[in-house]
Order: C-alpha cells, then sequence, then structure tokens
C-alpha cells in the first residue's frame, strides 16, 4: 500500500485502483476524497485506512470526477462514498458484507494482481508524452472542475500569453491559427519525450488554414493599414522564421529552434490581430459614455529609483543602475474604463513623483486616499463573454475566469475603493507578484477575479521584487497608444 503515482495520473486510473478495493485485503484502501463534487462526499469512519503522510500526499494532489463511481463504494477501513442530497447510505450493509466475502475468496491471489496493478500504474503515466487524463478529462469534467482541479491547466501564465488570448476576435481564421500555435507552445513543455508528430500536425494545420484564408484575412485589415497587413502576412508564412521554418524545425527535433521560431510566429500573429482589431468590439453602457476610455492598447513606461540611494540590478547587464525602467502594456479592449483612467492620470502627471508602498504579495502606489481621477467601478471581463462586467466580482468556485487573469506575476491592476467594494480607486493601482506557492486549486491566486486588472509588466520584472516601501516612481510616460485614449469633452468624471 505504499504507493507513489503520478501527479497527473487520469480519473480512470483512479477507477481501477478503487475497484480493487473491492478485491483485495483490508490493508488496500481506497483512496479519500478532499472536494465534494457533483454532489458526492466522502464519509470517513476510520483514519487506519490509509497513512496520514501518504493520504495528506494524495489529498493535495488528486481530484476525480465524481460520475466514474457507484453511489456507494466501500472501503476496508469503513469509509463510504455516500450520495450528498441526504439519502440514508442504503445498501451499504450489503455492499461491504460483498467486498469482505470477496477477500476470502482468493486473498493471496488478488493482493498479488493488485501489487502488479499498481506498479503498473505508477510508471506508466510517467512514460506517456502526453497526460492520460486528457483524454477522460476532455469528456468527463465541466469547466470549472477543469480549472479547478486539474494539475494540467492551461491558464495563461505569462504576460504575454495573456495579452494574446485578450485581443478580439476581428478573423475567426486568426484565432484558429493562434490556437494551433499555442498548442503546439504547451507540448513544447512536456519533460519527457517530446510529441513531435502532434506539434508538426498542428503547425501544418496553422499553415495551410493561413494559406487557404488568405483573402479573408487580409479583409479583416483596414484599408489604411493594408499594406502592413500584407507584410506581416508574407512574413508569417514565407518569413525565416514564421510558419514553413517552424515545420522544418519540428522535423529536426530541435527545441530551442522551435520554441525561438514559435515565439516568432505568434508576436506575428499578435501583430496581424492588432491590426484586424481597431476598436472595442462592443457598446459601453450608457452611465460610462462619459469616462475616458482606451480603445485598444497603450504602453506607459515607469521609471523608478531606490528611495535610500541604493541600487537595482537589471537583467541586461551593465552593473548596479540607480533607476530602473519597468514597461506595462494597457488592455483597454478588456478594461476599457479602467486602462483609460490610468492612462489619462499618466499622461496627466499624477504619478511622477510617487512613493511606493511594499507588500509579500504586491507593490502600490502610495496614495490610498487620493480622489485624482475617475470614480471607476469595478471592472472585469469573464472568459467566453463578449464584454466586461461592471460592479461584480467573479465566482472562481463556479468555474468564472477573468481574460486578463491576476494569477500572472506583474499583473497591474486599481486597488479597490475605500468606500465601496464595488469600485476600483480613483488612482491607487498595484503590481502583483504572483506567487504559485501561495496560491489555491489550479494554481489560481486566493484574490483571482476580485480586482480590475487592466495590463502586464512585460519588460523590467525583474524590479519588481526589488522594490520596497519608500521606493520612489520617477516618471510615468505613455509611450504608445495615445491615440486609442477617448477623453469625455467636459473633462474628466
Amino acid at each position: 500500500h505504499h504507493l507513489i503515482l503520478s501527479h497527473s495520473i487520469s480519473p480512470l486510473l483512479l477507477l481501477l485502483l478503487l475497484s480493487m478495493a473491492y478485491l483485495l485485503p483490508s490493508s488496500f484502501c481506497c483512496l479519500p476524497l478532499t472536494q465534494s463534487l457533483h454532489g458526492v462526499k466522502l464519509v470517513t469512519g476510520s483514519d487506519n485506512c490509509l497513512q496520514p503522510s501518504l493520504r495528506s500526499s494524495l489529498s493535495k494532489n488528486f481530484a476525480f470526477h465524481a460520475a466514474f463511481l457507484p453511489p456507494v463504494l466501500m472501503c476496508r477501513g469503513g469509509s463510504a462514498l455516500e450520495e450528498g442530497t441526504g439519502q440514508s447510505k442504503k445498501g451499504e450493509k450489503s455492499a461491504y458484507a460483498a467486498a469482505k466475502s470477496s477477500d476470502s475468496i482468493s486473498s493471496r491471489s488478488f493482493k498479488a494482481i493488485g501489487k502488479a496493478l499498481a506498479i503498473a500504474l505508477t510508471f506508466l503515466q510517467p512514460a506517456l508524452p502526453v497526460p492520460i487524463n486528457d483524454a477522460v478529462m476532455n469528456w468527463t469534467v465541466g469547466p470549472a472542475e477543469a480549472v479547478l482541479y486539474s494539475p494540467d491547466t492551461r491558464l495563461p501564465r505569462t504576460a504575454e500569453v495573456a495579452l494574446r488570448r485578450a485581443i478580439p476576435a476581428g478573423n475567426s481564421a486568426m484565432k484558429k491559427i493562434e490556437d494551433s500555435l499555442e498548442n503546439v507552445l504547451y507540448l513544447l513543455r512536456i519533460p519527457q519525450r517530446k510529441p513531435y508528430g502532434t506539434m508538426g500536425e498542428a503547425v501544418n494545420k496553422a499553415l495551410k488554414l493561413a494559406v487557404d484564408e488568405r483573402s479573408s484575412i487580409l479583409a479583416a485589415v483596414p484599408v489604411e493599414q493594408k499594406d502592413t497587413g500584407s507584410e506581416l502576412y508574407e512574413s508569417l508564412i514565407h518569413g525565416k522564421e514564421g510558419l514553413q521554418p517552424l515545420v522544418d524545425a519540428i522535423i529536426e527535433k530541435d527545441p530551442d529552434k522551435i520554441s525561438f521560431m514559435l515565439a516568432s510566429s505568434l508576436d506575428t500573429v499578435v501583430q496581424l490581430e492588432l491590426l484586424q482589431a481597431p476598436g472595442l468590439p462592443y457598446l459601453l453602457p450608457g452611465q460610462y459614455q462619459e469616462y475616458p476610455r482606451l480603445t485598444g492598447r497603450a504602453t506607459v513606461e515607469f521609471v523608478v529609483e531606490k528611495g535610500d540611494g541604493s541600487t537595482f540590478t537589471v537583467s541586461t547587464g551593465g552593473g548596479p543602475q540607480k533607476v530602473g525602467t519597468v514597461e506595462v502594456v494597457l488592455d483597454g479592449y478588456s478594461a476599457p474604463l479602467t486602462s483609460g483612467n490610468f492612462a489619462n492620470l499618466v499622461m496627466e502627471g499624477k504619478y511622477d513623483g510617487m512613493k511606493l508602498r511594499a507588500t509579500e504579495q504586491a507593490v502600490l502606489s502610495d496614495n490610498e486616499f487620493d480622489e485624482s481621477g475617475s470614480n471607476v467601478p469595478l471592472e472585469i471581463m469573464p472568459a467566453g463573454e463578449f464584454q466586461p462586467l461592471y460592479r461584480a466580482t467573479l465566482n472562481v468556485q463556479d468555474g468564472e475566469l477573468p481574460v486578463l487573469p491576476l494569477s500572472v506575476y506583474g499583473a497591474v491592476a486599481m486597488a479597490h475603493n475605500p468606500n465601496s467594494e464595488n469600485y476600483s480607486a480613483s488612482s491607487q493601482f498595484f503590481f502583483y507578484l504572483y506567487d504559485k506557492r501561495s496560491s489555491g486549486l489550479g494554481g489560481l491566486s486566493f484574490d483571482e477575479g476580485q480586482f480590475s486588472v487592466f495590463g502586464y509588466v512585460t519588460n523590467g520584472k525583474e524590479l519588481l521584487a526589488q522594490l520596497k516601501t519608500g521606493d520612489i516612481i520617477q516618471s510615468a510616460r505613455l509611450v504608445s497608444g495615445a491615440d486609442h485614449l477617448v477623453l469625455p469633452i467636459n473633462g474628466s468624471s
């Protein structure tokens, strides 16, 4: 019963192990459930069912779909799974009696089978190129469980991926190409035998789609940007770091070369998609029409300095630096009011000379009670929705997730209004220092879906951990995207 399992073992394999609990002697026990799923819960009758250390390890690493299990499943130590509707555990004694009877039939034979099965399952999963649970979870687990309980959740983990996925779909073919390349990016992270065949199929699919849909892709580009769009399209197909060379790199099975060319191709895809999305694809609610708003992307450059006269260590080298530069991309597609208010404050110089305050999880502008700027409502774009929600948080436990997740190192968000959590602070913002070690299920921050995230640090991330209370924003400048900022005629709201 001392069994070490891969963290990505599938629910089907766990079912097989649980089935052996009917057959094996009392020393072998079914695995515990730590979450209540689909009205099924664990009722524990004995703590001797599993050693505490192993029980703790399994509790942290496993969760599976309860639909695989019968309404009542007995464990030798006296644990039972029962329906969570409050119904009595009818038939429990007969199930237990049947299990006990099976022990007496051929204890030694079943024990040997159990050991062999456990050993086989222990080494089968790690040896496969992709997790077995991919095939099973896709049709057995709903979106909420897939996000919250799967260790292989594909939530954005970097600013680049989050910003890429947040671009509105100006052309369906481009989004399909992006999805195919994202899949290759995911497969490339597999540490064992990389599925180069699957990668090649995905890139060839993207290449064929790009060639077949050339007309629709270029038609989605505004007329004044046609020349730029055509150049980007040709670069995506035939460029030195385009899709065709990427196919060749996969054939060569060179992961470093694949990674480099894949990043370049995705960057070209992003540039094309941004050309295809020149404005907001939805109308703002009437009561917010007079607020400053950002109708696309913009970039803010912060120059920061140490308040105690010490220096920064920067990734580009060159020795200690008295000042550092932090670059933030604002996303007006998903948070037009929040990013518009922030961009307006930057242009007015409100953050120049402002002190910072550092905590374990964030670096905040030290202006909590400053009422400069607009009284902007909490603004969060849920994944799968067409426009943001206002004055409402997301229920992550029910599977609601934002397009711009907080669970990314360097996420930039507004603090809450001191007087109402339905509104953001008018000017106080923070850099979020995401740490997976202090996160919840699925690697999600415990504050996910509670703040208006409006951008991400794309350059200078290494400086965030070096910022301390008393350090200063020397200057903040809107270096690009000012043409996307729409201001009300009568000034800020």
